[in-house]
C-alpha cells in the first residue's frame, strides 16, 4: 500500500515486484529479438486484504508502456457465469481489430468461439452443443494468435481474485498454458488469489489453480506488513509525530493487513485523531467499522438510498450500470449519481475513472499521464462503465448483510430488469438460480433456454445447474419429463452416472413424445456404455425396440442394441446374436440410414467372425453412399453417433482395404476439427489413422498418429476406451518396430493388461499383450495370456486372425515344447485365413505354418506366403515373411531385399521368429 493510502507505491513487496519486473523484461526481450517466446505464469497468493490488487496495479504500471495489459477479476457472485473472466480479458483486446482481422484471429472457428466471448449470438437451439474441449482449445489458440499479432507489445494478462474465477475461464487458461512443454508462453499470465485448501484431494477451481501454480515460473505468498512498515505507513499518513505506542496498537489491531491498515488510518485521519499513545485505545473501535457489521453500520448511516444502491450493486455485480441501477432501485439517474458519490466518499464503491486512476503512473516532473489504449483496460464495446466495490471484503460484507428474503427478491428483480434490457437467458440465469422455487413456468422456460445457450458455448456444467434448478421449480406435469431428458443430455459425457439417472426417470414418466422417447433411450444407452455398463445399454435398447413399431425408429434401436452387444468383451450367446443380425440384414439394400447403420454393424461383426472379406466389403459398401457416409450418418451427427462410420472404416482396414479406411478416417479428423471436437473424438480419429498406417506397414507414421491420439486423450481423462485402443495399437506398432522396451513402457503407463475393460479393445488386447510378452521372452506368461484370449474369442465365433492373432503367436510360443499342438493351431489358423481370403491373412497363416514344416515344405510355404503378402497392403508382414524365407534359403540377396523392405517400414528386424530346427538347418544356396 502507498504510505498515504493512495496506492501510489508499495511497502515490503520488493521480491514480488522484482519477480514481476523480471518476467515482463523477459517477455519483452523475447518479443523484441523475434526469438523464442519468454512468457510464463506468475502466481501471487495471500489472504483477503493482503494487497493482491494493489500489487497487480503496480505490475500494470510496470508493463503498460511496453506491453498490452489485459485485466480481469473473478467475483464471488459470478462464479456460475461461464467465460466471465475470459470475456473481460479478450473482449477489449479484440475490440482494437476490424471485423476481418478478428475473423482471421479466430482461425476459421468464429461461429464456434465468438458466442463464448459474447461477440456473436449463440447458435439456434437446433444446433448441436459445442464440444467443451474444442471451445477451450479454440480459445487457447485464439490467444496464441492474438499474442503473435501483438508481438511488438506482448500481452500481459492480470487475473485478480482468481479463486472466484469461473471454471470455464480457468480451464481455458489451463489449456493455453499447456500449449508448450517448455512452459514458455507468448504471453505473461499473472494470477492473484487467496490460499488454496490444504490436502491433495482438490477438485474444481482449486485443482486448476494448483495445476497452474505447478507450471508457474514463480509462486509467491504475500505476507502481512511488519510493525516497522506499519509505523512508516502511519507516519506518512498522519504525520511524522505518530508515536511508537500508537503504531504498535495500529499493528495489533490490523495484524499488519495492508487493506485494514490503510482503511483504519484513513478513518483516523477523517476523525482528526492524534497519532499518540492517548489515542491508541480508540483504534480498535475504529477498526471494527471497517469490517463486517461495522462496515454495514457505516453503510446504513449513509441513508436508505445509498444502502439500497450498494445492495443492488452486490446483486448485479458486473452489470451494475447506471441505467440498470436506476431501474432496480426505482430512482432517477441523478439520484443514482448522488448516492454513488456518497458511497465513493465512504470508500465503499469505485467508478471506472477511479479504477483507471489506480493504474496510472504517479505524476511527477515530465511524467506522461496519457492513456494508451493498447496498455490500459478498456470497457468492451457497447457496454456502459459499471460500479464496483472498493474491495472484495466490502462486496462480501454488503451481500451478506441483506436478509435472505431481500436478497432473493432482488435477484428476481435483477432477472426481470436484465430481460427487459434485452439480455439473453444465459445472462439472466445466474439470478434465477438464486430465487426461491415457486412453480413459475416462465422461470422454468427461461432456465431451459439458458441451458441451451450454455451448451451452445461449450459450458455443460452451467447448463446442468440451470436444468437442475428448473426441476426444483418444478416444471408442470406436461414438461417435467422433457426437462429431465434435457438434463440427461446436458450431462451425457461429463457425468454419465447422472445422465443414466435422469434419462431413466424421464422414460418412466409421461410427457415424452415418440421421437423424444427413442432419442432418450438411445442417449441412455450411450451413457450406460460410457459408464462401462454395456450389458445394461444393450438391454435398455432391446426392451424399447420391442415396444416400438416396425420401421426406422425400431431399426435405430436395433442397430445400437447389436452394436453394444458386440462391443461387450464377453456375452452369453455371441453366435446367436450374429445369426439374428445376419437374418435381419439379409435383404437390406441400404435404402435409408437405419438400414445403413445395421449393415455397418453387420459388416463389422462379419469381419470379427472371420467371414469372407469380400462379403464384409460388400456390406460396408452398401452402408456408404458413393464411398462416404450418408447425410445424417457422418462423424459429427448427433442422431447416430460417430461409431457407425468408425465401424465401417475398421472393417475395411482389417479386410485389406486400408485406402478406403484412410479416406473415412481422414474425413473424421477434418470433421472433428471443423466442429471443434478436440477431445476424445479427435483422439480416436488419430488412433484410427494410426491403425491404417499400421496395416499398411508404415510403422513410424502409425506411431506418430497413435502417440498424438494418446496425447489428446490424456487431456480428457484417464482410463477411457480410447486409451485402451490406442495403447493396444501403439504396443503392437512398437513391438513390430523392435522397440520392446518402449512398448513395455507404454503398456505399464496405461495399465494395458488385466483386468481388461468390459468392452472389446481394438485390436484384441490379450492377443497383443501376449505378443509383447513373447517379445520380452516371457514365454510362460505369454502362453497363459494367449490361451485366455482363445477362450474368450472362440466361444463367440470370432476367428479373424489379423484382428486377434493369438493362434499365430501361440503356435510360435508352443513350437519348441509342444509341436503337435502348435501344428494344430497353425492348421486351424490357416483354415480361418482361407475363409477370410485376404492376402494378409493367408500370408500370415502360411508363415506360421512354415515354422512347423520340414525344410522343403517350409520353403514352399514361405514362398507362397511372400507371394500373398506382396499382393497385400501389409508391407511389414511381407518384410517378415521375406526375412524368414531368406534365412531358410540362405540367400544373401533375399536377405538384403527383406532387410531393405523392413527398414522402409521403420522396423528393425534384428531377430526373426524362431524357425524350427528342421527349417533352419536347410543348407544355404
Amino acid at each position: 500500500m502507498a504510505p498515504d493510502g493512495s496506492r501510489g507505491g508499495l511497502l515490503e513487496r520488493d521480491p514480488e515486484l522484482a519477480a514481476a519486473a523480471h518476467a515482463v523484461d523477459e517477455l519483452v526481450a523475447g518479443a523484441a529479438a523475434d526469438g523464442p517466446v519468454r512468457g510464463g505464469i506468475l502466481v501471487y497468493r495471500g489472504e483477503a486484504g493482503i494487497g493482491k490488487t494493489t500489487l497487480l496495479d503496480a505490475i500494470h504500471r510496470t508493463a503498460r508502456d511496453r506491453c498490452t495489459v489485459l485485466r480481469a477479476r473473478g467475483g464471488e457472485t459470478l462464479t456460475s457465469v461461464p467465460f466471465h473472466v475470459t470475456r473481460q480479458l479478450l473482449q477489449p483486446a479484440l475490440d482494437r481489430f476490424d471485423e476481418e482481422d478478428v475473423r482471421l484471429l479466430f482461425g476459421g472457428h468464429f461461429d464456434l468461439l465468438a458466442p463464448a466471448l459474447g461477440l456473436a449470438p449463440p447458435p439456434p437451439p437446433s444446433a448441436a452443443p459445442a464440444d467443451p474441449q474444442g471451445v477451450r482449445d479454440g480459445l487457447a489458440k485464439l490467444l496464441g494468435r492474438l499474442a503473435d499479432r501483438l508481438r511488438d507489445r506482448p500481452p500481459v494478462l492480470l487475473v485478480d481474485d482468481a479463486h472466484w474465477a469461473d471454471a470455464e475461464s480457468l480451464a481455458w487458461l489451463d489449456a493455453f498454458t499447456r500449449l508448450r512443454q517448455d512452459r514458455r508462453l507468448p504471453a505473461l499470465v499473472v494470477l492473484a488469489h487467496r490460499p488454496l485448501p490444504e490436502g491433495p484431494q482438490r477438485t474444481g477451481v482449486p485443482a486448476v489453480l494448483a495445476a497452474l501454480a505447478d507450471r508457474a515460473v514463480v509462486t509467491l505468498g504475500l505476507h502481512a506488513l511488519t510493525p516497522g512498515a506499519t509505523a512508516a505507513l502511519a507516519r506518512d499518513t498522519l504525520g511524522g509525530h505518530a508515536d511508537e505506542p500508537f503504531c504498535r496498537e495500529l499493528w495489533s489491531v490490523t495484524s499488519g493487513n495492508p487493506y485494514e491498515t490503510v482503511e483504519l488510518l484513513a478513518k483516523a485521519r477523517d476523525r482528526m485523531l492524534e497519532p499518540v499513545a492517548t489515542s491508541a485505545s480508540l483504534l480498535r473501535g475504529l477498526g471494527a467499522e471497517a469490517r463486517g457489521g461495522g462496515l454495514v453500520a457505516r453503510l446504513e448511516e449513509l441513508g436508505v438510498g445509498p444502502t439500497r444502491l450498494a445492495w443492488t450493486i452486490a446483486v448485479l455485480g458486473a452489470d451494475s450500470t447506471p441505467d440498470l441501477l436506476a431501474l432496480l432501485t426505482g430512482t432517477s439517474g441523478a439520484q443514482v449519481a448522488e448516492h454513488t458519490e456518497l458511497l465513493r466518499q465512504a470508500r465503499i464503491v469505485t467508478t471506472e475513472a477511479d479504477r483507471q486512476a489506480q493504474t496510472e503512473p504517479t505524476a511527477g516532473p515530465g511524467a506522461d499521464t496519457g492513456t494508451d489504449p493498447a496498455a490500459t483496460p478498456a470497457t468492451p464495446t457497447g457496454r456502459a462503465a459499471h460500479l464496483e466495490f472498493a474491495h472484495p471484503l466490502i462486496a462480501s460484507a454488503v451481500y451478506g448483510s441483506m436478509s435472505p428474503a431481500a436478497r432473493t427478491a432482488m435477484h428476481g428483480r435483477a432477472a426481470w430488469a436484465l430481460t427487459e434490457a434485452g439480455h439473453g437467458p444465459a445472462a439472466v440465469s445466474r439470478h434465477l438460480l438464486e430465487v426461491h422455487p415457486d412453480e413459475d413456468q416462465d422461470v422454468v422456460d427461461q432456465l431451459r433456454a439458458a441451458a441451451v445457450e450454455h451448451l451452445a458455448v461449450g459450458a455443460p456444467d452451467a447448463a446442468r445447474r440451470c436444468l437442475e434448478r428448473a426441476l426444483a421449480e418444478p416444471p408442470g406435469p406436461d414438461s417435467y419429463a422433457r426437462v429431465l431428458y434435457e438434463l440427461g443430455c446436458a450431462s451425457l459425457l461429463t457425468a454419465p452416472a447422472a445422465t443414466v439417472r435422469h434419462l431413466s426417470s424421464a422414460l418412466d414418466l409421461p410427457g415424452l413424445d415418440d421421437d423424444l422417447r427413442i432419442d432418450a433411450t438411445y442417449r441412455l444407452a450411450q451413457a450406460l456404455a460410457h459408464n462401462n455398463q454395456l450389458r445394461d445399454a444393450a438391454r435398455v435398447l432391446a426392451a424399447e425396440a420391442v415396444r416400438t413399431p416396425p420401421g426406422t425408429d425400431r431399426r435405430r434401436l436395433q442397430a445400437a442394441n447389436f452394436m453394444y452387444e458386440g462391443f461387450q468383451a464377453a456375452e452369453e450367446d455371441g453366435p446367436g446374436r450374429s445369426r439374428r443380425l445376419a437374418d435381419l440384414t439379409a435383404h437390406f439394400t441400404g435404402a435409408d440410414n437405419s438400414e445403413r447403420a445395421l449393415l455397418t454393424v453387420r459388416g463389422f461383426d462379419a469381419m470379427m467372425r472371420g467371414e469372407p472379406a469380400d462379403e464384409v466389403v460388400r456390406l460396408c459398401d452398401l452402408a456408404l453412399v458413393d464411398g462416404i457416409p450418408a447425410r445424417g450418418l457422418g462423424w459429427t451427427d448427433a442422431t447416430w453417433g460417430f461409431e457407425i462410420p468408425a465401424l465401417t472404416g475398421i472393417a475395411y482396414a482389417f479386410s485389406d482395404r486400408p485406402d478406403q479406411a484412410g479416406i473415412l478416417f481422414t474425413e473424421a479428423v477434418r470433421a472433428f476439427e471443423i466442429s471443434g471436437w478436440s477431445g476424445a473424438h479427435l483422439a480416436f480419429a488419430h488412433t484410427l489413422l494410426g491403425l491404417v498406417h499400421r496395416r499398411r506397414g508404415n510403422l513410424p507414421r502409425a506411431q506418430h498418429y497413435l502417440e498424438e491420439g494418446l496425447r489428446l486423450a490424456d487431456r480428457v481423462g484417464n482410463g477411457l476406451p480410447v486409451h485402451w485402443d490406442t495403447a493396444c495399437l501403439l504396443v503392437d506398432t512398437l513391438v513390430a518396430r523392435g522397440r520392446t522396451a518402449e512398448a513395455r513402457s507404454v503398456a505399464d503407463h496405461y495399465s494395458f493388461g488385466p483386468p481388461w475393460p468390459d468392452a472389446i479393445v481394438l485390436p484384441d488386447g490379450p492377443s497383443i499383450l501376449g505378443r509383447l510378452l513373447l517379445a520380452e521372452g516371457r514365454v510362460e506368461e505369454a502362453v497363459a495370456t494367449l490361451e485366455a484370449a482363445a477362450e474368450a474369442l472362440v466361444g463367440r465365433g470370432r476367428h479373424h486372425i489379423v484382428w486377434a492373432p493369438w493362434p499365430l503367436d501361440l503356435a510360435r510360443a508352443l513350437a519348441p515344447t509342444d509341436p503337435d499342438r502348435a501344428a494344430a493351431l497353425a492348421a486351424e489358423a490357416r483354415t480361418h485365413a482361407e475363409r477370410i481370403g485376404t492376402p494378409t491373412a493367408l500370408g500370415e497363416a502360411l508363415r506360421c505354418a512354415a515354422l512347423l514344416a520340414d525344410p522343403p515344405e517350409s520353403r514352399r510355404l514361405l514362398t507362397e506366403a511372400v507371394a500373398h503378402l506382396a499382393a497385400s497392403p501389409s508391407r511389414y508382414e511381407e518384410a517378415r515373411a521375406r526375412l524368414d524365407l531368406a534365412r531358410v534359403t540362405g540367400s544373401p540377396e533375399a536377405l538384403a531385399e527383406a532387410t531393405a523392405l523392413a527398414t522402409a517400414c521403420g522396423a528393425s528386424l534384428v531377430t526373426s521368429d524362431a524357425v524350427t530346427a528342421r527349417a533352419s538347418s536347410h543348407p544355404p544356396e
